[in-house]
């Protein structure tokens, strides 16, 4: 599943479907409070899955979300990421990947998220984006070391899936 965002002229920028993980965060996200700079939570990841046309396997346990928050101006709940993870494929090659990202999410929302009675929310209603890069000594998955990769993420009773797309 190939899309063209490409603007005129030469610099057009183009993705193409890498893969869905699906990251299980088994012991929570708790918050470790607001600090001069921030509020910080850490989520632990405790396992998972990945699958896609060229790349399949597992999460590892062991790596987590290390992520601020605070209000934009508009006062919207706005989040940053600094994630660790090491995937290991079908084959028992392993990947590391580490990523940025940004969340915006408003106040209801939010109260949804920590009611876990409440059905799953729209992911229309907030944003979740993370910008990828991965690493790996594998010759087989050695094209995974020289791309960029963007995914959007939607949250999940288990944790957090993201659609991941390299960007060509």
């Amino acid at each position: 599943m190939e899309q063209d965002f490409s603007a005129d002229g030469p610099n057009g920028l183009s993705s193409r479907f890498l893969c869905t993980v699906e990251f299980e965060v088994g012991g929570g996200i708790f918050g470790i409070g607001a600090s001069p700079f921030g509020d910080q939570r850490i989520g632990y990841i405790s396992g998972g899955r990945f699958f896609g046309p060229r790349i399949n396997g597992i999460v590892l346990p062991g790596g987590g979300n290390w992520s601020r928050g605070g209000r934009l101006a508009s006062g919207a709940a706005v989040g940053t990421f600094d994630a660790r993870a090491v995937w290991q494929a079908d084959d028992g090659a392993l990947i590391q990947l580490s990523y940025s990202g940004r969340s915006v999410v408003p106040d209801d929302v939010r109260a949804l998220f920590a009611d876990p009675a409440a059905p799953p929310v729209d992911p229309s209603r907030y944003y979740l984006r993370i910008a990828p890069v991965f690493e790996t000594a594998s010759p087989k998955y050695d094209w995974l070391n020289g791309l960029l990769a963007v995914g959007v993420g939607t949250r999940t009773d288990f944790g957090v899936r993201h659609q991941i797309y390299e960007v060509l």
